[in-house]
C-alpha cells in the first residue's frame, strides 16, 4: 500500500472514531501548545466547532474544577517525553463540566525530537457518576443498621456488611465464598428451608424469622427478607438478604410467655398452661384414638406443715416436691401446679396401667425424700384415663374424685378410676 493511501486510511479512521482526538504542537512554553487537529468526536464532546478549536490552546477546555495537581503531573510527563494518562474535569463551550479521561502520547520526528502531542479523550461522566453512586450505595450498605448479605445464584456469599459482622461475630474474610448454612442453629425443620427455596426459585421474596447461631454458638433471631435478583433474561443471578436482629425482642417475648405460663413459686406450668395443653391432648386423643392419662396428687397434711412451721417452710416443701416430680416424669409429660398443695401430671400416649406405674414411682420418690425442716412428706394420688369423647372438664372432675378417695382411705396411696 502506498504511503499516501495509508495516510488517508488513518485519517479516515481517526475522523470516524468515537474517541475524541486532539493533536497539538509540542511547545510547552507560554502560551503553550496550540491545537492543530481535532476530529468530529472532539467537537461533539466539547461543543466547540473545529474552527474554534484550531489554533487555540487546550486550556480553552479547562476551568475551576480542573485538577491542578493533574495539570502539574501532565506537564512533568510531557517535558520528559512520556506517555500520560489521567482523569479530570473539562468544560464544554456552554460552561458545563464533564469528566474526561486523557491518554496523551508524544510524537517524534526522524531525529527523535518531539514535534506534537496526540491526545485521545473519552467522556467518562456517566461512568464517573455511576462509580460515585456505587460508592454512595456501598457506604450506605456498610452503615446500614440491617445485616446485608449478597450471595450468588448457588447461595455462596459474595458480600456482607459491617452489621452482619457485628451480629454474627464472623469477619467478612471468613464468610466470603461460604454458604450461609454456617449460621444454621438446627432449630428449623427441613420443610422450612424447602418453603424458602420454593419461594425464591419462583422469583418471589421470602420473609420470615430465622433462628441462626453466631460464631460463639449463641442463638440469633433475625427477621430476614431474601430477594432474588434477575438478569435481563429473567434468570436469577444472586440473592440479597436484609436482616434485623430481633433477639432481645424475642427473648423478652419468650420470657413474658414463660411468666404467663409458669407458676412463679415452683417453676412448674401454671393452671392456664395446663388447661391449654390438656385441651390439645384431649383433642389429639379424640382424633387419633391415642391413650391419655392424668395423675392428680395432693400433699398429705400440708395444712399442719404451714401451721407448725410457717408458710416459708411450706413454700420450701412445695418447691422441693416440684423438683422431685420433674426429676421423675418423662420428657413428654407435663407437670403443673394445680393450686395450693395440689399438682397434676398430663401423661400423653399413656394408658391407665402405665400411668399407675408412673404415679407409684412418683409416690415412692416423694416419700423417700428428706424435706427441709419437716423431714418426710407424703402425697396421695388419683389416676384416670380419658374415655371416648370425654371432655377435659369431666376428666378433671373424675381425677379429683379419685384423689379424694385416696385421701379418705389413709393417704400416701394411689387410687384409680
Amino acid at each position: 500500500m502506498r504511503e499516501m493511501e495509508y495516510q488517508r486510511l488513518l485519517e479516515t479512521a481517526v475522523e470516524q472514531s468515537f474517541s475524541a482526538a486532539i493533536i497539538t504542537t509540542a511547545n510547552l512554553d507560554l502560551p503553550g501548545p496550540t491545537i492543530t487537529y481535532v476530529n468530529p468526536a472532539m467537537t461533539s464532546m466539547s461543543g466547540y466547532s473545529r474552527e474554534e478549536l484550531l489554533g487555540a490552546t487546550p486550556r480553552l477546555l479547562q476551568g475551576p474544577k480542573t485538577d491542578r495537581e493533574i495539570l502539574h503531573r501532565l506537564r512533568v510527563a510531557l517535558e520528559a517525553g512520556e506517555y500520560f494518562e489521567a482523569n479530570t474535569v473539562n468544560y464544554r463551550k456552554d460552561g458545563t463540566p464533564y469528566q474526561v479521561e486523557w491518554n496523551i502520547s508524544p510524537v517524534r520526528n526522524e531525529a527523535g525530537v518531539i514535534t506534537h502531542f496526540v491526545s485521545v479523550q473519552h467522556d467518562i461522566t456517566r461512568a464517573f457518576e455511576d462509580q460515585k453512586q456505587i460508592r454512595m450505595l456501598s457506604s450506605a450498605l456498610e452503615m446500614s443498621s440491617d445485616s446485608i448479605v449478597m450471595t450468588d445464584a448457588a447461595g455462596d456469599i459474595e458480600y456482607v456488611n459491617r452489621t452482619f459482622e457485628r451480629y454474627t461475630g464472623y469477619d467478612r474474610d471468613i464468610v466470603i465464598g461460604q454458604n450461609p448454612r454456617l449460621l444454621k442453629s438446627g432449630q428449623h425443620s427441613a420443610q422450612f428451608y424447602r418453603n424458602m427455596w420454593d419461594t425464591l426459585t419462583r422469583g418471589e421474596t421470602f420473609h420470615d424469622i430465622f433462628i441462626d447461631q453466631d460464631r460463639d454458638g449463641q442463638c440469633l433471631y433475625i427477621e430476614q427478607t431474601i430477594t432474588p435478583v434477575k438478569d435481563e433474561h429473567g434468570h436469577i443471578v444472586r440473592y440479597v438478604s436484609l436482616g434485623k436482629d430481633i433477639t432481645r425482642r424475642m427473648q423478652h417475648e419468650q420470657e413474658l410467655k414463660r411468666i404467663a405460663s409458669t407458676d412463679m413459686l415452683t417453676g412448674l406450668a401454671n393452671r392456664l398452661n395446663f388447661d391449654l395443653r390438656l385441651e390439645t391432648e384431649v383433642e389429639q386423643t379424640r382424633r387419633y384414638g391415642r391413650p391419655l392419662s392424668l395423675i392428680m396428687l395432693d400433699i398429705d397434711q400440708f395444712k399442719s406443715i404451714n401451721d407448725s412451721h410457717g408458710h416459708d417452710v411450706g413454700d420450701q416443701v412445695l418447691v422441693r416436691l416440684a423438683r422431685v416430680l420433674l426429676e421423675n416424669i418423662r420428657m413428654t409429660d407435663l407437670c403443673a401446679r394445680w393450686g395450693g398443695e395440689e399438682f397434676i401430671v398430663i401423661a400423653p400416649e399413656t394408658a391407665l396401667p402405665k400411668a399407675v406405674l408412673l404415679a407409684e414411682k412418683l409416690r415412692r420418690a416423694i416419700a423417700g425424700k428428706d424435706f427441709p425442716v419437716v423431714g418426710q412428706v407424703t402425697a396421695s394420688f388419683g389416676v384416670v384415663e380419658v374415655g371416648p369423647d370425654e371432655l377435659a372438664t369431666r376428666l378433671l372432675k373424675r381425677a379429683d374424685q379419685v384423689l379424694y378417695q385416696a385421701k379418705t382411705k389413709g393417704r400416701n396411696r394411689v387410687m384409680v378410676s
